[in-house]
């Protein structure tokens, strides 16, 4: 088992490793305590090499395995990347690619819903993968044997997994569904929040207008905060928080620390001084600048008869394509479609829109029928 705490080492392990088409990257990481996740292991496979690179060893310098997933000619192959990606992306300034997501080609393949690790490389490779390591302190050194078996493990699988999806789409001839799936991680939004767009995180209706700047001011204070000091938002202030201080809009810190959300003696530190001023500037905000809320009150209900013919045709097309239902069409999408024919939702483009959403609406206007044979669900087009 190869374990790397060296630059040296990781040099000569990335040259190597990237002269081959592919690697599975995997990592582990404690972000219980802080804003950001805090990287403890990074594990790297190819079909020939593996290794456990800790980038908490003194002195190493993880330059060469940035580098080497900044490669456009090596496809980075991860198992639920989002969070993986968002380490990275913090490391690098960019997204790490190409890209390749096994849990999303697995839905395209007929493996289910967000199919997890472990059941993945089951059904795929026969293998069984012991988990118990999962929620161990992978900070704490030195890590145990069972810690890196384990943790290897997670990249070593991965490698047939991935040449068995690949293979296999190959032969559908989905790979461009699975590349459409791909170029949306490739959005720097999906892993770092702008402090100016924290507000978009909130559920905010049945406020007012004049309460909104404050609100969202609020918000971005609140996220730098956080990101300044590496804690979880939580700590630095709760969503209820959020939304009584930006409705008071208090003008002094006093004021400020007569509110419930506030912890004792807060309103004599710098961040009070900051969160009020803060405030202050979302009143100043002119009224025509401000974004358009949405506000709870009686929606257009979607007609149900139409969704639950829209659910079978969901049912009938990803069993008869083996994909995934969610990748096709979410419940909302479903709601959208029955409403709106022009419904912006992912249902109704690319791929999708040739599997189900064309289908979706041909069958919402008459054009298209569902007849039974046997036990199965058949198209029957009109004329």
């Amino acid at each position: 088992m190869q374990v790397i705490t060296s630059t040296d080492a990781l040099s000569a392990f990335c040259t190597a490793v990237a002269q081959g088409p592919f690697v599975t990257v995997d990592t582990e990481f404690m972000r219980e305590k802080t804003y950001y996740s805090q990287l403890c292991l990074v594990q790297v496979a190819s079909e020939d090499d593996a290794a456990i690179i800790d980038p908490l060893a003194e002195g190493l310098d993880l330059q060469p395995l940035l580098d080497l997933l900044a490669d456009e000619s090596v496809v980075k192959v991860f198992h639920a990347a989002r969070q993986d990606i968002e380490i990275f992306y913090k490391l690098m300034g960019e997204v790490p690619g190409p890209l390749f997501d096994t849990q999303v080609a697995a839905m395209a393949c007929g493996y289910g819903d967000q199919v997890g690790y472990e059941p993945l490389v089951r059904a795929v490779t026969g293998e069984q993968v012991d988990k118990g390591s999962r929620f161990t302190d992978w900070s704490r050194r030195p890590l145990s044997k069972k810690q890196l078996t384990y943790a290897l493990g997670d990249v070593t699988h991965l490698v047939d997994v991935y040449k068995a999806l690949q293979k296999q789409l190959d032969k559908t001839g989905r790979a461009s569904w699975v590349a459409e799936e791909m170029a949306v991680l490739d959005a720097p939004s999906l892993y770092f929040t702008a402090p100016e767009a924290a507000w978009q995180r909130l559920k905010l209706r049945n406020v007012r207008k004049k309460e909104i700047g404050p609100l969202m001011k609020v918000a971005e204070w609140r996220e730098r905060e956080a990101q300044k000091k590496d804690l979880p938002r939580s700590r630095i202030l709760k969503d209820d928080g959020i939304i009584e201080v930006g409705r008071a809009a208090p003008t002094t810190p006093e004021e400020l620390g007569r509110l419930r959300s506030i912890p004792n003696g807060f309103e004599r530190s710098r961040s009070a001084a900051s969160l009020v001023a803060a405030v202050q500037e979302g009143v100043a905000i002119p009224e025509e600048d401000l974004p358009p809320i949405e506000k709870n009150g009686p929606r257009t209900p979607p007609p149900a008869d139409v969704v639950d013919l829209l659910r079978v045709l969901l049912k009938r097309q990803s069993e008869h394509h083996g994909v995934a239902p969610k990748l096709l069409a979410s419940a909302a999408d479903l709601e959208a479609i029955a409403l709106n024919d022009e419904a912006d939702v992912p249902a109704m483009t690319g791929w999708r829109r040739e599997v189900f959403g064309g289908l979706a609406l041909k069958l919402k206007h008459g054009q298209l029928a569902l007849g039974l044979e046997g036990k199965s669900v058949r198209l029957i087009e009109g004329e």
